[in-house]
């Protein structure tokens, strides 16, 4: 206890908490719906276009945010438009604007500043590049993301099982997944200064498949998969404290424990209920 309570004396590991566990929440939600229409790699995805941003950014002395932002908005609304159009489908677009994104990324770092402490942090995160605008920025993400949720909970249901059905019952499912993109657009480029690039799309995949390991509803999912992302970050970011890891990297590590024990107690569970029947 006496570590914890020294490691929320540094301003910039109060920082990193409040941030981390407003992205650690908003990503989760977002998650469990991604997951549900086979679109969990946009994560990973996006958080590469976001890099190739950060390096043009980088080169021409601009603001990572500003330059990222916009862009990282607009890749996803094309993933969400070739999906849409069955030219190109969801991983494929994905791989696409993906591997363009990192390979003009990694020319341009190249290029001009090299793998300079700023690059790095964004690949690979680390909770001392955290600033209050950045902490202000995931608090309302957060927010919002969980207004939408509480408001929208039967619509967004519909609309992640059924699209097709949910359209044809005249809800306007285009106005949906266009949120849906924009929020997870600004959830990853600012969760990026704190998991990384390489490591952001854990954190949106792990929680949603460990909770519907065991939740048997769309809205226990939903909920579960929140607490096991804010419990993961909160540990990952004490253990990371304590023995000197890397956040980004302490907090997936734990997600992804989480879900190998969930999805054992699945498989128990689900031998219980055939041995019973």
């Amino acid at each position: 206890m006496p570590d914890i309570l020294r490691m929320f004396s540094y301003p910039f590991m109060a920082r990193a908490f409040a941030a981390g566990v407003a992205v650690a929440l908003a990503s989760s939600l977002l998650g469990v719906s991604l997951v549900l229409k086979r679109y969990s790699m946009i994560g990973d995805g996006l958080s590469h276009v976001s890099f190739g941003c950060l390096a043009i950014a980088a080169a021409l002395n601009w603001s990572p945010l500003a330059v990222s932002l916009p862009v990282v908005t607009a890749s996803a609304f094309l993933l969400l438009r070739l999906n849409e159009s069955k030219r190109v489908y969801g991983d494929a677009a994905i791989a696409l604007i993906s591997t363009a994104s990192l390979a003009v990324g990694v020319i341009v770092v190249s290029l001009t500043t090299g793998m300079n402490v700023d690059v790095y942090n964004y690949m690979f995160g680390s909770i001392l590049s955290i600033t209050q605008t950045d902490m202000i920025l995931s608090i309302v993400i957060a927010v919002i993301v969980c207004g939408v949720f509480a408001l929208l909970f039967h619509r967004i249901f519909a609309v992640t099982f059924d699209e097709p059905f949910s359209k044809a019952t005249g809800l306007n499912t285009d106005v949906y997944n266009t949120l849906f993109a924009l929020l997870t657009a600004v959830t990853i480029v600012v969760g990026m200064r704190l998991v990384g690039a390489l490591l952001i799309s854990g954190i949106i995949i792990f929680p949603p498949l460990a909770a519907m390991r065991v939740a048997k509803t769309f809205r226990k999912a939903t909920v579960l998969s929140a607490i096991i992302s804010v419990i993961c970050f909160f540990a990952g970011l004490t253990m990371s404290f304590a023995l000197n890891l890397p956040a980004g990297a302490s907090v997936v590590a734990l997600n992804a424990a989480v879900f190998i024990i969930m999805f054992a107690a699945g498989l128990i569970s689900s031998a219980v209920m055939k041995r019973k029947v």
